[in-house]
């Protein structure tokens, strides 16, 4: 699915302004609430609106330490690993990585004790081979899709025809 220049515009403005309504999105773009209505939900429909919902700080939830986990599973069993992992409420992410590891995971965590907790939690999962841990100091560029919508956007605006 390609995003074209408006959809940029209007990914820009629900990163910017998440709390305001589909009326005023619509009267600031300059188009109408039906068309900003059927973007939108190509957008989901297409996966590239995610959600909606309210960005949450660990931190502020009384889990400043950040930490990422490196998981090596024995074969075939990534799956029940990542199912196990699901089930674990301080794994906040986790992929499937190449490289060093088969999964890699997003731990908050209380306190460096409450980390140890955790990984030990993890090490005793059935399926898992080891554990490898870095601890994140503080964060340097916090989540952010806005340049990357921006640079998509450039590039589909560059790309539309001009008519003389």
């Amino acid at each position: 699915m390609a995003v074209d220049a408006l959809d940029a515009r209007i990914l820009r403005l629900l990163i910017e302004q998440p709390r305001t309504s589909v009326r005023e999105y619509a009267r600031i773009l300059g188009i109408a609430r039906g068309t900003l209505q059927a973007r939108l939900d190509r957008l989901e429909r297409d996966g590239v609106i995610t959600g909606s919902g309210p960005m949450l700080s660990p931190g502020a939830l009384g889990h400043p330490v950040l930490a990422f986990v490196h998981v090596e599973v024995t074969q075939g069993h990534l799956d029940d690993v990542g199912d196990a992992l699901a089930q674990v409420p301080e794994i906040i992410e986790a992929f499937s990585i190449t490289g060093g590891g088969d999964l890699l995971t997003r731990v908050a965590a209380r306190d460096n004790a409450h980390l140890e907790d955790v990984i030990q939690q993890l090490i005793s999962l059935p399926g898992v081979v080891r554990t490898r841990t870095e601890v994140a100091l503080r964060e340097r560029v916090p989540h952010r899709v806005l340049p990357l919508v921006e640079k998509v956007g450039r590039a589909a605006e560059s790309a539309r025809p001009r008519h003389a």
